[in-house]
């Protein structure tokens, strides 16, 4: 075994001793380490790799307890001739795809590929500047410790026993008992557990209604701007799709609803203009419904971060005539990879929805599930809240201030809070140019022209999230984007001060 055969580095985010462990048994599976070969001592290896030898003895160890390799005194270790048996010789090699085979492309009935979505930069990270709206939960503020408590209670031997097994299609009850003890309420619904379906977040619930009840022929209205990925799934399935116009009280009530059949609407913060619909266009919405005979999509997007007054109640809350579907999820405030989210209607909806959740999945998974009931149980989500709440003010006020600074009448201040500003910058400009151009310095935002179901979109509308980035870095991120959009801007006449158009 060469000294080239392993890397190990220092900042990768992995120990030393599981680096080591999962490259020799990538080594030993691939075939690069044949059986009966000698590894060299843990002194040795640990001298050519740089790290303590106790390490390269605990992994050594380890493989052995799991069968890996094989310990023979005063001699050494040696890979094992037992687990490269049940692998067939030609893994690993290319196919030749002979002509005349199937042709994929004339078989395909859909084309999700060429749906247009929101473009997200995985590597924000590196960014001095990201105004994103999609990161993961800031460490500073995710309660870690106490997730771990609560992932250590759910592996007890007394909870893997209850969760470990198939429940077919069940959900785990100690967690739709908290949805609906702990959750629900603070958004004023009541429901009982024959009304919840926990889903793998909001898209996962969409697609389930998408496919219960519409048809090729169902009219559904979207909010214009709204959420692409609601209009993406909802295309799957019928091409009738209805733009509905969004004003600075969220979706408009009027006649244009008359002809749907459903209405998808993000009322706490629409979604991407953040703006909150009052509670008499909610009632007004409601009376709508009913009288043109139409129901109601209802996604509760960002519904926790209503910090400047007190939070309005759900459309579920004020329906009681069952004309509102509604969809929470918990990835927005855990961590987006949590994947976890509820939809809440009737209960025959609810049964449907659990059957076709079966035939795709069965269930989200049981240990995530019980860790999540915990967390609530516990109290940990309501202190994260009101800690989210406290840091995302501040950065809501940085970022208001900023942009009142730099970009004066791009945007309207959003009244309830939330994590992100809607702008809408010169007419001439280019969001998607100007998003490339401010990654070379640093800065991460997110083009607007997605959002709109038009074929000739607006292209100079963008979001600026303010979750995942300090409050002290927001002026002077802001400030350089500033001078980019100005920069691309007409140029201003001699000594006049030019300014952004305001947000109609």
């Amino acid at each position: 075994m060469t000294d080239f055969l392993f890397q190990i580095f220092q900042d990768a985010g992995t120990g030393i001793q599981a680096q080591l462990r999962r490259q020799l048994i990538s080594a030993i599976l691939d075939g690069q380490l044949a059986a009966g070969q000698r590894l060299p001592s843990s002194r040795v290896l640990a001298k050519i790799l740089g790290i303590g030898r106790n390490t390269v003895t605990l992994a050594y160890q380890g493989l052995v307890d799991e069968g890996y390799l094989k310990s023979r005194e005063r001699s050494g270790f040696f890979v094992s001739g037992h687990m490269q048996d049940d692998r067939v010789e030609s893994a690993g090699k290319k196919t030749t795809v002979l002509r005349g085979g199937a042709d994929w492309n004339a078989r395909l009935k859909q084309r999700p590929v060429i749906q247009q979505s929101s473009i997200k930069s995985v590597d924000w990270r590196k960014y001095r500047y990201p105004f994103i709206y999609y990161g993961p939960p800031d460490p500073d503020i995710f309660p870690l410790m106490a997730w771990r408590k609560c992932s250590r209670q759910a592996l007890s031997a007394l909870a893997v026993n209850e969760w470990a097994g198939d429940r077919f299609d069940s959900d785990d009850p100690f967690l739709v008992e908290q949805i609906c003890a702990r959750d629900l309420p603070r958004r004023g619904i009541c429901a009982s557990p024959d009304q919840v379906l926990v889903t793998l977040g909001v898209q996962h619930a969409l697609f389930l209604i998408t496919h219960l009840l519409f048809t090729s022929t169902t009219t559904v209205g979207l909010e214009e701007p709204g959420y692409v990925e609601a209009r993406n799934i909802f295309r799957t399935k019928t091409p009738c799709l209805k733009p509905l116009s969004v004003d600075g009280k969220g979706l408009v009530v009027n006649d244009d609803l008359r002809d749907c059949e459903y209405v998808y609407v993000t009322p706490s913060h629409q979604s991407p203009t953040t703006v909150t619909m009052p509670l008499k266009r909610r009632l007004a919405l409601i009376e709508r419904a009913q009288a043109d005979d139409f129901v109601i999509i209802e996604d509760d997007h960002a519904s926790e971060t209503n910090y400047v007054t007190r939070p309005t109640l759900a459309l579920k809350s004020l329906d009681d005539r069952d004309r509102v579907v509604y969809i929470g999820s918990f990835s927005k405030y855990l961590a987006p990879g949590l994947r976890i989210g509820y939809i809440v209607g009737p209960s025959d909806l609810i049964n449907e929805a659990r059957d076709l959740r079966r035939l795709m999945m069965r269930h989200p998974p049981s240990n995530n599930q019980r860790t999540l009931a915990l967390f609530l149980a516990e109290g940990h989500y309501d202190a994260l809240i009101r800690r989210l709440h406290r840091v995302y003010r501040e950065r809501w006020e940085a970022m208001g201030g900023a942009l009142e600074a730099h970009l004066p009448g791009c945007s309207r201040t959003p009244t309830f809070g939330g994590t992100s500003y809607w702008l809408r910058g010169p007419d001439r400009l280019d969001a998607e140019a100007l998003a490339r151009e401010a990654l070379e310095h640093g800065i991460v935002i997110e083009p607007g022209a997605v959002h709109f179901m038009s074929s000739h979109p607006p292209r100079n509308f963008f979001r600026l999230g303010f979750s995942s980035i300090e409050a002290e870095r927001i002026e002077p991120g802001i400030k350089v984007l500033a001078e980019l959009i100005l920069g691309k801007a007409e140029p201003a006449a001699a000594g006049a001060r030019r300014t952004i158009r305001g947000v109609s």
